[in-house]
Formats: C-alpha cells, structure tokens, sequence
C-alpha cells in the first residue's frame, strides 16, 4: 500500500554537473606527507608536558604504543577534517599500519569521493540555497548511488562499494582518498550514513535499501573491529553527532559478545567539545578502565602536529 502522504517528485529536480557547481576545496590544497626528520623534536620540544601538552603526548604515546603492539587504532573522521586538506596525513598512517581502521559519516564519503574522482569538493551552500541548486550535483549523486546498489548486491559494506568504485575507475585522485586507500590496503573504512542528511539522498537515483544494507553491514564490520579494541585506541576527529553515537553502540555489541574486554585509550579532536563526542567515546567507555583524552584545536593546526608527533615517536 503506497503512503497516505504526497513525496516530492525527485526525478523532477533541476541538477547541475560538478563543473559547473564548482567546489570551494581543491586537492592542490591537500598536504602531503614528508620524512619528518630529527629537526621536527625542536618542534616538539617547545610543546610543554603541562595541561593539554601532556593530553598530547599521552594521546601520541597512546597510538604510537598501540602500533608497535599491533593493537588496532581506529580513525572516525568527520567530514571537515577532510575539507581541511588532511586526507594524506591520515593515509600515510594507514599506509604505515598505525591506522587499522577508518569510520566516516556520510557527508565525510562524499567528499573523499568528489576529491578522488574530480579534485574538489565542498559547495557554496550559501549562494546556491536560495535558487534550490544546492544538492542537486548529477556527477557525485549518480556515481555515488550506483556504486552503492553495486555494493549492495554484492553484499558489500557502504566504503567497500566506493572505494571499489574508485579504483575501478581508476579515479584521477586516488591517492588522496580515504575510501580508495582503504580499498587498496584491505583496511576496513566504513561509511554510517543518517537518510536524508546527505547531498545524494536528494536524487531519484538514490535507493534508500542499497544505502541501508550496506551502511548496516558497516556497522557490523565496524563493531567487528571494535571488539579488538581491548589495549587499542579511538580517534574521534570532528564527529560531533553521527560518529559517537555509532561507536558507542559497536562497542557495546562487541562487549556483549565477549570483546573489547580491557583498557582502552579514546582521544576526541575538535575545536570545540562536543556531548556526544565527550560522552560517548571519551568518558562512558572509559569510565572503568583506560583513558579518555579531550585535544581542543583547529584540525588544520592539530592533526599535522600530531601526525608528526607519531611518525617522530615510531622512528626513535
């Protein structure tokens, strides 16, 4: 039986191309990682062991630590960390088997995904609003939604689909993306997508079935991951919503099936801190056993202090 209520009419949406939308970032402002070299500990040096700079190097010790252990340290990115250009950095850890996972939200997907395939992302919201065109870009929502429904009836997860998308297509970008990278160094990036938060969800092409099965089945891979945490760390980076809530329920599945039954370290970085993120990754799973760590700071000043703070920690 149909709804008893009108729907809008997406195939009725007037839509743009990516050209012609444009994109406030551009991968030529990513920054690439470099061999952070004995020049970088005078850097290091002046961060004081007080305060937040011992909230610093306890989070860097936490992760580095884990490494060398071969604990897992899972990365949940919000989207704005990727808008800030810092994709590489956390490839690069991805790439040195620090970072053994990666979560993202759903607008985190789409934006790793416009990088990779056209080298820009992130609209001007505020200038295509009023005429109804923000959202309506034919480019990321086709190609998004298709490889989702690809992924779906291959029972794959949500960033298993895209990133098999974009090394199938052998996406321009590549390198600079999460879910790409991801793909080609078999490390787990699952996407949790909220319907209806998401440019693609704007689109007749989207099919709300193939979203859900397949950002489900990344919170079951994800909850798979997390039941290994036990001696491990979480970075919550700019999820201030999505992301807490999501861990905080794999986490409780993976204690309710026997795992993630010991200390663990959780670190939220954000500018500001938020409930969620402080509630429901830094204080409830730690609250008997381990340690929760609060870094406030810009992600583009924040992440590459430490980032080179872990890569000088695993050379010494």
């Amino acid at each position: 039986m149909p709804s008893r209520f009108e729907e809008a009419d997406l195939a009725a949406l007037a839509r743009v191309g990516i050209e012609e939308r444009g994109g406030l970032v551009n991968v030529e402002d990513f920054v690439d990682p470099f061999d952070p070299g004995e020049d970088m500990d005078r850097l290091l040096g002046v961060v004081p062991r007080l305060y937040s700079g011992a909230d610093f190097a306890a989070a860097v010790s936490s992760v580095v630590g884990a490494a060398r252990e071969k604990s897992p340290v899972i990365a949940m990115v919000g989207a704005h960390f990727i808008k800030c250009g810092l994709s590489r950095l956390l490839i690069d850890l991805m790439q040195r088997e620090v970072v053994t996972a990666v979560a993202l939200n759903g607008a985190g997907a789409i934006h790793d995904f416009e990088i990779a395939m056209w080298g820009r992302t992130s609209e001007d919201v505020a200038r295509r609003l009023p005429d109804g065109s923000f959202g309506m870009c034919s480019d990321t929502a086709d190609a998004m939604n298709e490889a989702t429904s690809a992924g779906a009836g291959e029972e794959e997860g949500l960033g298993e689909s895209l990133g098999r998308a974009l090394v199938e297509s052998e996406a321009p970008h590549l390198a600079s993306s999460i879910l790409g990278s991801g793909r080609l160094l078999d490390i787990p990036v699952t996407v949790h997508v909220a319907l209806g938060t998401d440019i693609v969800h704007q689109h007749a092409s989207a099919d709300g079935a193939a979203i859900g099965a397949t950002s489900l089945r990344d919170f079951r891979i994800l909850a798979s991951v997390v039941s290994e945490l036990a001696g491990g760390v979480v970075l919550n980076i700019g999820s201030a919503v999505v992301l807490p809530e999501v861990f905080l329920k794999a986490l409780s599945i993976a204690r309710n099936l026997g795992g993630a039954r010991g200390p663990l370290t959780a670190v939220s970085m954000d500018m500001n801190e938020p409930y969620r993120a402080m509630t429901n990754v830094v204080r409830r799973p730690t609250a008997q056993e381990g340690r929760g760590i609060a870094l406030r700071g810009r992600h583009e000043l924040l992440f590459p202090l430490f980032w080179v703070a872990v890569r000088r920690s695993m050379a010494g």
